[in-house]
């Protein structure tokens, strides 16, 4: 199952558009991201998208944390956690990213490469995304949308995070982060850049089934006593 846990959402009319072409080029189930000061708003037409949607693809939504404050990342993860399938945060500032795979709340570490001349993972930090189930998130449009020595450092930090995953084995997931129905790929051509940038195909499979891990995974959280036991109602 092709799954896109990072397109950006914004109005009604512009998300069936984007769910539509997603759609048509193979994906089948998307969530729509929106920071911590957009969601509210999305949340009240969730129930007009799904009636739009119910026969289209399989979707919900994402919580993109934006911030460089680590106590404030902390209380809208809190806020939000049970009333949201995915939970991911913008890294790049490295305290953040420390936090983000520290904390079990946390769903997804989304770039952590932003705006740095380093891949943002190093041992340690892999390690702690393996004990805390947190997955790293690289997107597409990063790739897509840079040229010549930006993609190419780009590119580096990419293989750099690709060898810390072949030997920690955290949750790596793609995305395409698209805004615009411009920015969505065929299901073909998204696994064929991946490629390019040095990534198997068995890791890139790998990434789908971990991104609808997290999604079945928090819909059964409630359930959850501790990692790895849940409760069985009946």
């Amino acid at each position: 199952m092709f799954v896109d846990l990072n397109i950006q959402g914004s109005n009604l009319e512009n998300n069936i558009k984007l769910a539509h072409e997603a759609s048509k080029y193979g994906w089948n189930h998307i969530n729509f991201s929106y920071n911590q000061n957009n969601l509210e708003n999305a949340l009240d037409f969730k129930d007009e998208l799904n009636n739009a949607l119910e026969d289209v693809i399989g979707f919900d939504y994402t919580l993109e944390i934006k911030s460089n404050n680590v106590s404030e990342i902390r209380k809208i993860v809190n806020k939000f956690r049970n009333r949201i399938l995915c939970i991911s945060v913008v890294g790049g500032d490295l305290k953040v990213n420390r936090d983000c795979v520290e904390n079990v709340k946390v769903d997804v570490l989304s770039r952590p490469y932003l705006r740095r001349y380093d891949s943002g993972l190093n041992h340690v930090l892999s390690k702690e995304a393996v004990n805390n189930n947190v997955a790293v998130e690289i997107c597409f449009k990063d790739i897509l949308k840079s040229f010549l020595i930006p993609r190419a450092k780009i590119i580096s930090n990419l293989r750099d995070i690709y060898t810390l995953y072949y030997k920690f084995d955290f949750p790596l997931i793609l995305s395409s982060r698209a805004e615009s129905v411009f920015d969505i790929k065929t299901t073909y051509d998204f696994i064929s850049v991946f490629k390019q940038t040095g990534l198997s195909q068995e890791a890139i499979d790998n990434s789908f089934v971990s991104a609808a891990n997290i999604l079945e995974f928090n819909r059964n959280r409630d359930k959850m006593i501790f990692k790895g036991v849940r409760r069985v109602d009946g």
